[in-house]
C-alpha cells in the first residue's frame, strides 16, 4: 500500500521553484509540468506533487513504502533549500497523507 505524506511550505517564492526543480529534474527523472505545478517521479518510484500557491509551495510525495517515502523527503528538501538558499533551511511540517 503507498504511503503519502504532504507540507504546505511558507513561501512567496513557490512558482521560481517549481520551474527550477522541473529544469533540474527533467534531465534525469520523469517531470511533467503545468504552470506553476509539477509532477516528479523520482529514481525510487516516489511521485512528487508540487503546487505553487501565493504564499506556500504545496508539496505531496507518495512512495511504495516508509523508506521510500523517507528517502524522497530528503531529496525533494535538500533540492528546495539548495533554490531557496536565501530563504533556507524552509519550514516543511511534513502531514501523513496529504499528498
Amino acid at each position: 500500500m503507498p504511503v503519502t505524506e504532504g507540507a504546505r511550505v511558507p513561501t512567496a517564492n513557490g512558482a521560481r521553484y517549481v520551474a527550477q526543480l522541473c529544469k533540474h529534474w527533467s534531465h534525469k527523472l520523469e517531470v511533467a509540468q503545468n504552470g506553476d505545478s509539477a509532477r516528479i517521479v523520482l529514481l525510487n518510484d516516489a511521485v512528487v506533487t508540487l503546487v505553487a500557491q501565493p504564499e506556500t509551495l504545496d508539496v505531496g510525495i507518495e512512495a511504495a513504502s516508509p523508506e521510500d517515502l523517507e528517502l524522497a523527503k530528503d531529496v525533494v528538501v535538500r533540492h528546495l533549500d539548495r533554490f531557496a538558499f536565501r530563504e533556507a533551511p524552509l519550514a516543511y511540517g511534513w502531514r501523513d497523507g496529504e499528498a
